[in-house]
């Protein structure tokens, strides 16, 4: 049945990393009669009460489980959702169990994501159906996308900048330790690099490190 709207849904969006949160919020531009960005927060309790908060896991999956229990208890956050790539059934079991809406996959196009969301809005408890080795939708920016590095490498980088060990990035990712290594390989050949120690420095000159902005009132938003 089609969704019945009287006012676009609000919706605060959550990561540690603004330039990854300023292109999600981007995505919904041209969706404002369905879709309002609310606020943009990093680090930060959310101040406004939101419809739908989007909770973008970027390189912080040890910090999921704190973070998703917070949101979900918060009464300024009706309904909670996570967007990712990551997609172990693991993971999805356990956000379900902690009372998430929704489990949503950057491989979902623009009018795609906000008819979920919608969805969402209106009660249904929505997780996407992953495809395998989907690239990610059009429209998301991560660090280092200039630079030819995939969002996946991207998140890799973003936690050997973090100190993160290849057991501790392949134990946070569900990754193996092979598929680990691989992708740091292709990392360090992107950004002319042999070592850890020069991917780190490289990973905190180049935004790969967490930030805490925060962006109250999107464009357009209440």
């Amino acid at each position: 049945m089609p969704i019945t709207r009287t006012r676009p849904v609000t919706v605060a969006l959550i990561d540690d990393y603004d330039v990854v949160l300023t292109g999600l919020a981007h995505m919904f531009d041209d969706y404002r009669d369905r879709v309002v960005v609310a606020e943009i927060d990093a680090n930060m309790p959310i101040d406004d009460h939101v419809d739908v908060v989007l909770y973008d896991s970027f390189a912080q999956p040890e910090s999921d489980d704190v973070e998703i229990a917070g949101l979900v208890a918060n009464p300024r956050a009706r309904r909670v959702v996570v967007y990712t790539w990551n997609f172990h059934p693991d993971l999805v079991d356990h956000a379900r169990r902690q009372g998430v809406h929704g489990y949503l996959s950057k491989t979902l196009t623009a009018p795609e994501l906000v008819s979920a969301i919608e969805a969402v809005h209106a009660g249904e408890t929505v997780i996407s159906q992953q495809r395998r080795r989907a690239p990610s939708a059009a429209g998301l920016e991560w660090p280092g996308r200039l630079e030819g590095i995939t969002d996946r490498e991207s998140e890799i980088l973003a936690l050997i900048t973090q100190g993160k060990s290849n057991a501790d990035v392949a134990r946070l990712t569900y990754l193996s330790p092979n598929t680990v290594k691989s992708y740091i390989r292709s990392v360090y050949r992107k950004i002319g690099v042999s070592s850890r120690t020069q991917a780190v420095l490289y990973g905190i000159d180049h935004g790969f490190a967490p930030d805490t902005h925060r962006i109250d009132h999107w464009l357009g938003g209440p």
